[in-house]
């Protein structure tokens, strides 16, 4: 007699539904969802919406480290043994967002092949995008990392269709992740908006950002 064939996993399933070791939080614009310095105890998935990650130092300096969007995981340090929460994620949109406790995200890794298929790759790409965002850093200019990051933030490179309009998001947050001031934030996004490479009436509504932007990026501008 036959063996019964195990059905197949089905990732995105799995992170859509309450269960053992899971469950889904609705978090409105603004709500934290951990802080720096609180226990890791479980990783975290984004069904909908972006988060802001931040850190504050010993001097009380905020700065935005990442803000990450829809299918992408955040609080993987815990698997690496990190006791306490390092930076500060604060939903930037109305998010939902699925909560994994370390126990629980380690028996599916574990035990289902394709699990550990998407979210190694979810940490393949999150450490390019880590040095990546190191090297613009130390070479590119603030113009060259505004525009790459607008572009990031609208998904430009990823799969599927980028985002026609980015959600608010403040110049004062714009400067702080690329390291700059709101001042040149505000000069750069001028310009932009004047050369067509994004409309908006008032960025705290929303961005329109267009492929042109990759001028930017490319090659030196006047």
């Amino acid at each position: 007699m036959a063996s019964k064939r195990r059905p197949s996993f089905d990732t995105k399933s799995f992170l859509a539904r309450v269960g053992d070791g899971r469950s889904i939080t609705e978090y409105r614009k603004g709500q934290t969802i951990f802080s720096q310095g609180d226990p890791s105890d479980a990783v975290f998935y984004i069904q909908k919406g972006r988060v802001k990650l931040t850190v504050v130092s010993e001097q009380g300096k905020e700065a935005v480290i990442a803000v990450l969007g829809a299918d992408e995981f955040f609080g993987e340090g815990c698997l690496a043994g990190q006791p306490l929460r390092i930076a500060t994620v604060t939903a930037m949109t109305d998010s939902v967002i699925v909560r994994l406790e370390k126990a629980a995200i380690i028996r599916v890794l574990h035990d289902e092949p394709a699990f550990s298929e998407t979210f190694i790759a979810y940490l393949l790409s999150r450490s390019i995008r880590v040095e990546a965002d190191l090297v613009d850093q130390l070479f590119n200019s603030s113009e060259k990392r505004l525009a790459r990051m607008l572009l990031l933030l609208a998904n430009f490179g990823k799969e599927g269709k980028p985002e026609p309009v980015i959600a608010r998001i403040s110049q004062e947050t714009l400067a702080e992740m690329i390291g700059t001031t709101r001042s040149r934030v505000s000069f750069f996004m001028n310009k932009f908006r004047k050369l067509g490479f994004i409309a908006y009436s008032s960025i705290e509504d929303g961005i329109e950002v267009h492929s042109s932007l990759l001028n930017v990026v490319l090659h030196d501008q006047p």
